[in-house]
């Protein structure tokens, strides 16, 4: 990239220059970027107020290397980390759907020889002039004055920090993010081992009294080895971020971890251990006690049931955890495998039946896989983990999900999610689903303040705002839709949900184009599922373009000779021409296949042209919506 080496750009609290390429915050402190990502900051300073489009970008920042999307979207995300906005904060980068992004700040450009006003005086000092003849006989009162002036404001200063360090010291930190530890070097990575303690230490201190910690799902994006941990703090919204690194030989294990108040970045905590390889479980059970007692909370003992005494299951776990939370079918697959052999190690290991029922619903609701097959193996696997132990909550939420999305017992789905919420009301995860079974059977204000306070737990999930954005169509309320779901895809535009059901939200609204820009994102970023190629379909119909409607009607038809495509995606479309009969037909074959979307009837806004058919009335009375 070629760029004016003498050029310093200056926007909100940021002081961006070019020469050095560095970035610099009002104290002159450094903001951590890699040089992509500091490239990528600099063109669009460079053309700030202008959209810039994602190809222009990729050539202008990778001249000479193809590159993938991917590449550019991390780079964004590091920088809006580094801005420390927060989600759905449009102070520096505006994600623009379908074009690029444009830098909204407004931008002050200065050569590195222009005169800077005092800040004590008011004047203009010139950086490089000599001043040894003609010298004012006022200048040394002045600059007296103006050291007087600026040590008072110094004085002043030193003051507040000590005031505000004080008071910070005072006040319980009642967030926490617990990021994945790091290996020393490249060469001695270990992914799963590194999720996996993160993932243990978070389940452990989610048992805290009055301690709000971050899920794995919002952790797990920062594991580069010179990650910002103050920056990534801020960007998850936390008061506090444990971290640390990994070491594993053949049979030791070294960990070292510290605890960084996010404000000030100031060291709670820190230590080193060193065990062997087998007693990883006491350097948790170490590091999750000195975090609490430095925090001055309590640990419940609420979470044990997810634990084992096999190093070799705990190890498939955390592989089959890191693979099925990719949530795409090949990965989710993998992730299967890894939770069989966990099973085998210790066929009494909770979190690998938690795993089994995740990642085979998963699997029925974003993939496309019959039901009737995964959720029969999903039930299993829940049933077992209430066995192990029915007052764990990740156990209770299981056997709730099961209950709505296949057996669609919405008294018992809602009782179970309920009562996982009693077990665990810090967990934002489980709040959400609670919020799902109350917005599926139509209790909208208690749906939207359960995913209130699930988005106050946690404001940087995606699930969690994607969630809250599709209860918020359900209920009617689509403005407020557009907005909540606009906030996730500018969150992370690679999470193909929040697209899909932005698609839903424009279709509601008759914006069609939009509607269909959104379908087409989603089913790019997630190839395996069909849904979104029905929104597509639903949009063009309703756009009056019944012809490339049809197309996709008759390319769902053709693919279901060979492969399961849910027959409520098929339904829709012929909803939307307006074939109401076949619509019909395609329901009551979705009601006997056990297909998961009928957990939706009561509520989608696309059967509403069939909801006073005497077969749809029905229908609606044999699931007890009626």
């Amino acid at each position: 990239m070629e760029e004016p080496q003498t050029h310093i750009y200056e926007f909100g609290e940021f002081r961006l220059d070019a020469a050095k390429r560095s970035l610099s915050n009002l104290k002159g402190e450094i903001a951590p970027l890699m040089p992509k990502a500091f490239e990528t900051l600099l063109y669009l300073v460079q053309n700030s107020g202008k959209i810039i489009g994602k190809d222009e970008m990729l050539s202008a920042i990778w001249p000479d290397t193809i590159v993938e999307e991917n590449n550019l979207t991390q780079n964004v995300s590091a920088l809006r980390r580094v801005f420390g906005e927060k989600p759905g904060e449009h102070r520096y980068i505006v994600t623009i759907p379908g074009n690029g992004y444009k830098f909204v700040a407004e931008v002050q450009q200065r050569r590195e020889r222009e005169p800077i006003e005092n800040v004590a005086t008011g004047e203009s000092i010139q950086g490089d002039v000599s001043d040894t003849n003609g010298v004012s006989a006022t200048r040394p009162r002045k600059l007296r004055f103006a050291m007087l002036a600026l040590g008072i404001i110094a004085l002043g200063f030193a003051g507040l920090y000590l005031w505000r360090d004080t008071t910070q010291d005072e006040t319980p930190i009642r967030t926490i993010a617990v990021l994945p530890f790091k290996p020393l070097t490249i060469e001695t990575r270990n992914e799963p081992m590194e999720l996996g303690m993160a993932d243990s230490l978070i389940s452990k201190l989610s048992s805290g009294e009055d301690l709000i910690v971050r899920p794995l799902s919002s952790v797990r994006r920062f594991t580069l080895l010179d990650e910002d941990t103050l920056a990534a703090g801020r960007s998850l919204a936390v008061e506090a971020v444990l971290d640390g690194t990994i070491q594993m030989s053949v049979d030791q294990i070294r960990v070292s971890a510290r605890l960084l108040r996010v404000s000030d970045g100031k060291q709670i905590w820190a230590e080193q251990f060193d065990e062997k390889r087998t007693d990883i479980f006491r350097v948790q059970d170490s590091i999750t006690g000195k975090v609490a007692s430095a925090l001055n909370i309590k640990i419940r003992g609420g979470n044990t049931a997810l634990a084992t005494s096999s190093f070799e299951a705990y190890e498939s776990y955390m592989f089959g955890r890191l693979h099925a939370g990719r949530l795409v079918m090949p990965e989710v697959k993998k992730g299967l495998l890894h939770y069989e052999k966990a099973i085998e190690a210790d066929p009494n290991y909770a979190a690998a039946y938690v795993g089994i029922a995740d990642a085979q619903r998963s699997l029925a609701l974003s993939n496309d896989v019959d039901p009737q097959i995964a959720f029969s193996q999903a039930k299993s696997a829940a049933s077992r983990a209430m066995a192990l132990n029915p007052d764990l909550a990740e156990s209770q939420m299981a056997v709730g999900l099961v209950a709505l999305f296949y057996e669609w017992d919405w008294n018992r789905a809602e009782m179970h999610l309920g009562r996982a919420v009693e077990l665990n009301p810090n967990n934002a995860e489980i709040r959400a689903y609670y919020a799902h079974v109350l917005s599926n059977t139509g209790q909208h204000e208690k749906a939207l303040a359960e995913a209130k306070r699930a988005t106050e737990l946690n404001p940087v999930s995606l699930l969690i705002r994607t969630f809250e954005g599709q209860f918020l169509v359900y209920a009617g309320q689509n403005d407020s839709a557009i907005a909540s779901l606009r906030a996730a895809v500018d969150l992370d535009p690679n999470f193909w949900l929040s697209h899909h059901v932005l698609s839903a939200a424009y279709i509601n609204n008759g914006s069609y184009a939009e509607a269909v820009r959104e379908s087409d994102e989603a089913k790019r970023l997630a190839p395996f599922q069909t849904h979104s190629l029905a929104y597509r379909g639903f949009a063009l119909a309703k756009d009056g373009k019944t012809a490339e409607a049809r197309q996709i009607l008759d390319q769902l038809l053709a693919a279901s000779r060979d492969r399961y495509v849910p027959p409520c995606h098929i339904a829709m479309l012929y909803t939307a021409l307006g074939e109401n009969e076949k619509a019909l037909d395609q329901l009551e074959k979705a009601y006997l296949e056990k297909d998961v979307r009928i957990a939706f009837l009561k509520v989608e806004p696309r059967w509403n042209s069939l909801r006073t058919e005497p077969r749809f009335i029905d229908l609606m009375k044999r699931l007890n919506f009626e």
